[in-house]
Parts: C-alpha cells; sequence; structure tokens
C-alpha cells in the first residue's frame, strides 16, 4: 500500500526536498499493515506537484496493489487532480481514499472519476481486512468502515464499525514511514506527538461532532492511551530519534480526563521530563492542573480562545465560557510562568470589525504570549457550514486559492485579512494601553479603536506590506531551520522563556 499524503496549505510550487509533517493518523495506519505482513510506503507531497513531476515520482516509488489518499477539506482540489493522474499512471491499483473530509463527505469522494472506496472513521483494522482479503483473493467489498464503488456505479455503504475504548491494542505509531529526521518539527529538536483519538465538546466550527456521530458507539468517540502505554509510545520515539529536546503534545484537549492526566503528568515528571506543549480548555481548568503542568516541564500551553466576542462564543460556537472565566485563568498562567498561546478565529458569520476587535482585546486583556489568528474556513457537515450557508455566505463554488471564503457584506475580504495580518500587533499595543494609567491609556485606547475599525483606514496596503513582511520572515525561517538549527532553537527558547509573576 502507498499512501499519499498532500502536506501543504500555501499551494507552493517552488518545490522542497524535504520537510513537512508527522501525521499520527497514517504512522498508525502502516504500524497496523505492517504488524499484519503487509508492506506500506509514503508519498510525501510538499508543494503543489506539476503532472510531470507527481507521475515521475509516483514511478520512482514502485509498483502497488492499493494507493490511499489522506483528504483535509482544504486540500480536496488538489487531491482530486492528484487522483485523476494517478489512475492515468496505474490504472489496475485499487484507489481508498480516508481522512476527516472523507468521514464528513464520502459520496461527494466516491463521485470523484478513479475512486474506487472511501475509508469513513478510524482505517487502521478496515484497511488491514482489506489487505488481508485482496492478499487472500476473497471478495473485499463487504468491509466494514469502507464504501465501495461496484462495477456498475452503485455505492456499497457498509455499516461503520464499532470504535474499540482500548487505545493500548494499536501497536506503536510507524515513526520510520515518514523521513523522521528531516520533518520541520524533527530540524529543531521536536517531536510531534499524539496519544489520544477525538474530544466530546461540539464546537460549531469543528468536524468532531459530526465525526463522532458516525459510530454505532459514539460515547466513547474521545478515548486515550493509557498513562503507561503513553509514556512507552514516548520511550520508543526518543529510543529512535534521541535528538528531540521538545515535545509538542497536538491531543485535542489534553486534561479532557482528569484522572488520566493526573496519572499520566507525574510518569511524564518522573520517566521523561523533557519541556513540552500542550492543548487545554478554560472551562475545564483549574489552578493545580496549570501548576502540575509547570512542575512537568510545560513552557507554553495552547488554548482555543477563538472570539472576545461573547455572544458570538454562546451563540455561533458553542463555547460557552464567559469573559471572566477566560481572564481569571490566565491569571494563573502568568502566576507559574508558563507562556499562553491562544487560537482564534477571523471572519466567522456575522462578525464585523467591531466584534473582531473584542477578541484582540481580550488576547490583551488575558495578555496573551503568541496568538495564531486563523481564518474562518467553512468544513462541510459542520453546523457552522449550514449557519454560514444558510445566510448566504458561502459562495457556490469555492476558490481554494482564497483565504477568506464567506461574502459578508459587514466583513468584506480586505477587512479579514488586515485583522488577521496585525492581530498581533494590535495585541501588543492594547496591552500598552491597558498597562498604562487610565488618564494616558484610554485616550490611546480610543486613538488604537480609530485605526482598527476606521473608514480611512489603508488596509489594502498595510495587507500587502504584511505579505511581504511575511514572506521575509517565512524566508528567514526556513533558513535558520535548515541551516542554523541551533540558532533557531535558542531563539526559540528565548521567545517563550517566561517568569513567574511575584
Amino acid at each position: 500500500m502507498l499512501l499519499v499524503y498532500p502536506d501543504y496549505t500555501d499551494r507552493d510550487v517552488k518545490g522542497k526536498s524535504n520537510g513537512g509533517n508527522y501525521m499520527e493518523g497514517l504512522a498508525s495506519i502502516s504500524a497496523v499493515l505492517k504488524q499484519g505482513g503487509h508492506d506500506c510506503k509514503l508519498f510525501h507531497l510538499f508543494y503543489q506537484h506539476t503532472e510531470e513531476d507527481y507521475k515521475a515520482r509516483l514511478k520512482e516509488l514502485g509498483e502497488f496493489d492499493i494507493i490511499g489518499f489522506s483528504i483535509r477539506t482544504t486540500a480536496f482540489p488538489d487531491t482530486q487532480t492528484y487522483i485523476k493522474w494517478t489512475r492515468e499512471a496505474c490504472p489496475n491499483v485499487h484507489i481508498i481514499c480516508g481522512g476527516y473530509h472523507c468521514t464528513l463527505a464520502p459520496k461527494e469522494v466516491l463521485e470523484i472519476d478513479g475512486v474506487d472506496s472511501v475509508c469513513i472513521g478510524d482505517g487502521e483494522y478496515a484497511e488491514l481486512e482489506l489487505c488481508d482479503k485482496m492478499t487472500a483473493g476473497e471478495d473485499y467489498t463487504d468491509v466494514e468502515s469502507i464504501w465501495f464503488k461496484l462495477e456498475d456505479g452503485t455505492i456499497k455503504e457498509n455499516p461503520v464499525r464499532p470504535l474499540f475504548e482500548d487505545l493500548d491494542r494499536i501497536p506503536i505509531p510507524d515513526f520510520d514511514l515518514f523521513d523522521y529526521d528531516n520533518l520541520n518539527s524533527s530540524k529543531v529538536n521536536t517531536a510531534i506527538v499524539v496519544v489520544s483519538r477525538g474530544c466530546f465538546y461540539n464546537c460549531t466550527y469543528c468536524g468532531n461532532g459530526n465525526f463522532r456521530k458516525v459510530y454505532p458507539n459514539k460515547k466513547i468517540y474521545a478515548r486515550f492511551r493509557s498513562p503507561q502505554n503513553a509514556i512507552l509510545y514516548l520511550k520508543t520515539l526518543l529510543e529512535k530519534h534521541p535528538y528531540i529536546q521538545f515535545i509538542n503534545f497536538r491531543d485535542a484537549i489534553f486534561n479532557m480526563f482528569p484522572d488520566w492526566f493526573d496519572e499520566f503528568i507525574e510518569l511524564y515528571k518522573k520517566e521523561i521530563g523533557l519541556p513540552c506543549t500542550g492543548n487545554i480548555r478554560f472551562d475545564i481548568l483549574t489552578e493545580d492542573t496549570v501548576r502540575k503542568m509547570k512542575e512537568a516541564g510545560f513552557y507554553t500551553i495552547d488554548m482555543g480562545l477563538e472570539s472576545g466576542d461573547q455572544e458570538m462564543r454562546f451563540k455561533y460556537l458553542k463555547r460557552y465560557q464567559t469573559d471572566e472565566m477566560i481572564i481569571n485563568c490566565s491569571k494563573w498562567f502568568h502566576k507559574y510562568g508558563i507562556a499562553q498561546l491562544t487560537y482564534n478565529i477571523i471572519g466567522l458569520p456575522f462578525e464585523d470589525l467591531h466584534k473582531a476587535l473584542k477578541t484582540v482585546k481580550l488576547n490583551a486583556k488575558i495578555k496573551s504570549d503568541r496568538v495564531i489568528p486563523n481564518i474562518f474556513y467553512p468544513y462541510p457537515g459542520t453546523e457552522l457550514y449550514d449557519i454560514s450557508k444558510k445566510a448566504g455566505f458561502l459562495p457556490e463554488v469555492i476558490d481554494p486559492t482564497k483565504d477568506v471564503i464567506l461574502v459578508q457584506p459587514q466583513f468584506p475580504e480586505i477587512e479579514v485579512l488586515f485583522v488577521e495580518a496585525y492581530f498581533m500587533y494590535f495585541v501588543k499595543r492594547y496591552k500598552l494601553a491597558f498597562a498604562l494609567p487610565k488618564w494616558l491609556g484610554r485616550p490611546y485606547e480610543k486613538w488604537l479603536d480609530m485605526w482598527f475599525t476606521g473608514k480611512h483606514t489603508p488596509r489594502k496596503l498595510f495587507v500587502k506590506l504584511h505579505d511581504i513582511y511575511k514572506e521575509m520572515r517565512d524566508i528567514l525561517k526556513d533558513f535558520l531551520v535548515n541551516h542554523m538549527p541551533k540558532v533557531y532553537i535558542k531563539l526559540r527558547k528565548m521567545k517563550h522563556r517566561k517568569k513567574a509573576s511575584k
């Protein structure tokens, strides 16, 4: 089996010889297939390929019985092209697709000319059964969790197999599937780690709520490896790659299960002890959790703030976190000296400049150390997609080259791009405004408000200037990561160094 992974977001056609990102799901599929006696390789796409380049690389990789495409929604348009080229180059191969987009819109994927089947949900054991039956020469069109396009053009919709609660039954991921030492994270001595699956929350912009619904036993959708098995995972990774100095936990919510968290954090502190980061939620956070994370080596904690407008959070995002809760929780990060990174969404349906400004100001009030402003993308099957469509904000055809998808008269594209580009710039200045004496801080705040929301602010010019700055910054970052990683790591340590408040 060959796994094809389109791993880029900026449609960079310049080409990269190595790099890319680790994907846990593909490494897990490979581990299960290899454990079952099958071969598995990766076709890692770092940039948007031309037909000639793609077919040449595909030929170099060898011959395969099955080629599987990992599809996320934003890569769907390019993936359709790759599937077409694959079918032309390998007319007899079985093409299967999996990933988030396939789970949310399986029929849309099966309609692509050349696609033979689609895997819905967790794919390891469904694809193992598919490989086993192909090897044995048996009929494989009844494999659960896989829908097949039959010879007459009809679709056989097999039921989705139940989830298994015990993640320990899955082998340790096949890290060797990737050119691990040349991954973007590995070049700066960082390992991307995932020791759980799923999330039990229902944020309207996220696909987890709908992913959960496809399973017959959806109540156990959110699961973790046992603390002991999670430590084994980390030890296995570190034995293979002893240069790793930082662990980046990419689990949906690291503190989702308090009992698991308490047991794991003690084991991690004793047996691993490397500096690390992870994602948690405001509404299930306690001061004791923050203290334990600091003791275990967490130097940054990532949190989804999403919108600074409380009404937007409650009404459209289903994130029932008050401003007061967010502000109070954030005080613990400053108390224990952990840097705080917040994720924010810009361009939500019914948002405007004034609501976006509330997001900037809330980040300033909680003194965020780092911010990531993401422009809203309407993922099919999510509640916020349906809200956007009903409101008439969605174009009939989504242009994959555009960053701003929604067409909203009250929040035009250039304003969304301006907020995204200058988000941290304004956060820093509002931090200063809130720290100054009121007689000086309030006038400064009003002046900033005018520049942020004013009709005469030259946003097009500012966005163009930022694009130039961003390109230069990315070039510098890539140079440091690839040629001076020690300097990059030192700069990153300086950036994330944070002293506890007195």
